[in-house]
């Protein structure tokens, strides 16, 4: 086997992301600024307006169509109730690994690693408000994590292709390459005695956002250099993530 070859497909298929759903469709192909890779149609498409202009559309961007049985489709949406025959695959610009983004670091930057945040909604919110605020790039593990799925595309209004992505097979040894390369990391607790606020940062800050109902995981928070905490009011013991992660976006 040709390893460079192997490496090459995985990277190229990395950054792949499927959507479902006949409106979805058509607007990711009438935005000019996402790259496309195929179009998939079901067979059991009856003609209607819909799938006319998703097919004239693809076809003058010069974009592959491919067809297939119902239960293939399917498989590729990976969503048969809502997919209504049509999927397309959409190529993101911006997944990377965490070795390439340190390869082509600057000397500061702000990143929010997202530790088994498991609502798609909320994956959304979050990368709009990174997107929007001073944010450079966002962790995204691969496991035990809600993924790039429409949903979450619809929830990020669209801005998912404006920031990159850091793929993590393993969140832990990530933020140790990241750790090492003198980033400091922060995790966040309502127990923490430091206010986000009139904390002073560093050039290089990882904010490490955990999951919705069990926050962050041992061992991320074992290996993190200092914890700190939204000061709440009138009894409020904590925000939605993604809230938080707009107000660490906009420090």
């Amino acid at each position: 086997m040709n390893n460079k070859k192997y490496i090459d497909k995985k990277a190229f298929f990395d950054k792949v992301v499927t959507i479902y759903g006949r409106n979805p469709v058509i607007e990711a192909l009438e935005d000019n600024t996402l790259s496309i890779y195929k179009l998939h149609l079901s067979l059991s498409n009856k003609p209607n307006k819909q799938i006319d202009k998703i097919i004239k559309l693809a076809k003058k961007r010069d974009i592959e169509i491919l067809y297939h049985d119902k239960k293939a489709l399917s498989y590729i949406s990976k969503n048969s109730k809502q997919d209504q025959g049509v999927a397309l695959d959409i190529l993101m610009q911006h997944p990377i690994r965490v070795d390439e983004f340190l390869s082509a670091k600057d000397s500061s930057y702000r990143i929010i690693a997202l530790d088994g945040i498991s609502n798609p909604q909320n994956l959304g919110m979050i990368i709009r408000s990174c997107v929007a605020g001073d944010i450079d790039a966002i962790i995204l593990p691969t496991k035990k994590s809600a993924q790039i799925s429409p949903l979450v595309i619809k929830a990020s209004a669209g801005t998912l292709f404006r920031i990159p992505i850091i793929k993590s097979d393993n969140l832990l040894d990530d933020i140790k390459k990241l750790k090492k390369d003198n980033a400091k990391v922060y995790t966040l607790s309502s127990h923490a005695n430091i206010d986000y606020k009139k904390e002073v940062y560093p050039s290089k800050v990882v904010f490490v956002l955990g999951n919705e109902s069990e926050g962050v995981s041992k061992e991320i928070e074992n290996i993190s250099d200092s914890s700190i905490k939204i000061p709440m009011n009138r009894g409020v013991e904590s925000l939605n993530v993604a809230v938080t992660a707009s107000l660490l976006a906009f420090l």
